[in-house]
């Protein structure tokens, strides 16, 4: 630390003698002048050498909009899963998905701010109608759902959604946002 400090005197030193060498060959009209810049120019060498830069203890880290949207939006999956199970505890799976399920329904659904289910359809299918059915009955039978964080909603108030219903060959279901590991091996 003293090195440091002794070699910034020294080119304070320098600098100021530099400047004022080259200063003194002005012209001597502007001497007055010249004695002030250079009076000024040795303060502010001497003020920045015994200054000394303290790097952050962390690095500030800085979440973009879109992160906090995303993990919000996951909160807010995980909350209207949990509600379907809850509301329709009689078609819930619990343990292990078999491996060949009997049937995978992706529902398609808007939820305005109060948690209403406006819109709902199967938007993928394997043909299955009495899976078809469960998942939009348990979708229906969960309304209203929790109410959408208002960041999350579209210009209309409302917020489009996705689910995965999978459905084992008793016709019970787990949502895919809390669904177990699927099993490996077929019985």
């Amino acid at each position: 630390m003293l090195t440091r400090t002794r070699h910034l005197r020294r080119l304070t030193g320098r600098f100021a003698s530099r400047v004022s060498v080259s200063l003194s060959h002005a012209h001597n009209a502007a001497a007055p002048l010249t004695s002030a810049l250079t009076a000024v120019s040795v303060l502010m060498l001497a003020a920045i050498a015994g200054c000394t830069i303290t790097p952050p203890d962390r690095p500030l880290v800085i979440t973009p909009a879109a992160a906090v949207n995303s993990a919000t939006l996951d909160q807010y999956r995980s909350a209207v899963a949990q509600r379907i199970i809850e509301r329709s505890p009689s078609y819930v799976l619990h343990g292990t998905p078999q491996a060949m399920l009997r049937s995978l329904v992706v529902v398609s659904f808007t939820v305005d701010r109060d948690g209403r289910v406006v819109q709902s359809s199967v938007y993928r299918t394997n043909g299955d109608d009495e899976a078809e059915s469960t998942a939009l009955a348990t979708l229906r039978r969960a309304s209203p759902l929790p109410q959408p964080p208002g960041k999350l909603l579209n210009g209309r108030g409302q917020l489009e959604l996705f689910e995965d219903w999978l459905f084992n060959d008793d016709g019970k279901f787990q949502l895919r946002e809390l669904a177990s590991p699927q099993a490996q091996a077929i019985n």
